[in-house]
């Protein structure tokens, strides 16, 4: 029994002293995980990585998601040339942010050693400094917290391995995406997202890639081991605050575009003139609408950095060429019903490949779709039928 003793006391002093040269820097880092937020740049959570150190007294935070709003913001950002970098603030201050904007926030501390702690905090330091903070963001591969991801695999003593954190049926970045914009009742941020963004987001994740939403980082880390050893602590909550995401709103792009689709089918076999008055404006507005956004969607497939961008299937519905028709549309040429045959074939063929192309579409563009279709068949019918209906009143 003495000898049981002696050995626990023994195992107890070893366990304390390998404690005390684990902890002998005096430096913790730990990962936050914040809580999506109201506005869109907030839907999908954030990431930081905080850095206490006893003996200075440091409590900093390191966040990869700061930008500056300058008077070319706006160029910038749709060009897709506008610079992030990283941004060090005080925990107190990121801190009362997050709590003045009712988001909760979660904490995993890095297992990892003395001498790897020191060698991230370097990392962090020189990533931080004026020559090296900036960098080229990509929504999906490189952003505030991919940067985590790969910064701490890095400066990590061994080869960090990260368990299986996708289920069964793999997700595409589009799938990922829309359960936040669900959540955060971001319907028509949805349908902006799905309208600009093209088949590159239809791509099926890998385990890491999914790491680009703070929310599947703080699993991967909370599923991670080097040399057979966690990563980090299990998420422990610091700030918790009710959400402040709303609940859905009725007015979402389907049913909006719908309530059009029906009014229009109203109004074109109304035999008014009011009625055709308003859809012959309607028919402008609807194909230099469409035309437009078409131009929009080139342009930022070919003269943009937006990778996401390319590849955008919603040009066969958004037709560019829309926009120089909508001003012919009235005058009852051959060149301008052959136009409208051509439209008609392409949004048949839309409809019948809808959920075989490779790109998934909003539900919300069918209603459009539809609407192009029984717009530009009407309108070729129009001379016949007004012909028809001067030879009988003849």
């Amino acid at each position: 029994m003495k000898k049981f003793f002696g050995f626990l006391l023994l195992f107890t002093i070893s366990v304390s002293y390998v404690q005390a040269q684990h902890d002998s820097c005096h430096l913790q880092i730990s990962l936050l995980t914040c809580a999506p937020g109201e506005e869109l740049y907030s839907t999908f959570g954030h990431s930081a990585l905080r850095v206490q150190e006893r003996a200075s007294g440091i409590d900093i935070i390191f966040n990869y998601g700061t930008f500056q709003f300058g008077p070319d913001f706006y160029k910038k950002f749709v060009r897709g040339k506008l610079l992030y970098y990283v941004s060090i603030e005080e925990f107190s201050s990121f801190r009362e942010q997050y709590q003045f904007e009712s988001r909760s926030m979660q904490e995993q501390i890095l297992q990892l050693s003395c001498t790897d702690k020191q060698q991230l905090f370097a990392a962090l330091k020189t990533n931080a400094a004026e020559a090296n903070k900036y960098y080229r963001y990509d929504f999906l591969f490189d952003n505030c917290s991919t940067r985590l991801r790969d910064i701490v695999k890095a400066n990590t003593t061994g080869t960090v391995r990260f368990a299986n954190i996708l289920p069964a049926k793999i997700p595409t970045f589009r799938n990922l995406l829309y359960t936040y914009l669900d959540n955060g009742g971001q319907h028509w941020s949805k349908f902006g997202i799905d309208l600009l963004l093209g088949s590159r987001l239809d791509i099926k994740v890998t385990n890491e890639q999914a790491m680009f939403l703070p929310d599947y980082l703080l699993k991967g880390f909370a599923n991670a081991s080097v040399s057979s050893k966690p990563l980090a602590s299990p998420p422990q909550t610091i700030l918790q605050m009710p959400t402040p995401l709303r609940g859905n709103s009725i007015l979402q792009p389907m049913v909006v575009l719908s309530a059009l689709l029906l009014l229009v089918i109203i109004l074109s076999f109304m035999p008014s003139v009011k009625a055709q008055k308003a859809l012959a404006f309607f028919d402008f507005l609807l194909f230099l609408i469409l035309g437009l956004t078409g131009c929009l969607l080139i342009f930022m497939w070919t003269a943009t950095d937006h990778a996401l961008c390319k590849n955008n299937y919603n040009l066969l519905w958004a037709l560019p060429t829309h926009a120089a028709a909508a001003f012919f549309l009235r005058s009852n040429g051959k060149l301008i019903s052959y136009y409208l045959l051509a439209t008609i074939v392409v949004q048949a063929f839309l409809v019948v490949g809808w959920i075989f192309l490779p790109q998934e579409f909003n539900l919300a563009f069918l209603p459009l779709v539809l609407l192009v279709l029984l717009r530009s068949w009407l309108i070729i019918l129009k001379p016949f039928n007004h012909g028809t209906s001067e030879r009988a009143a003849a």
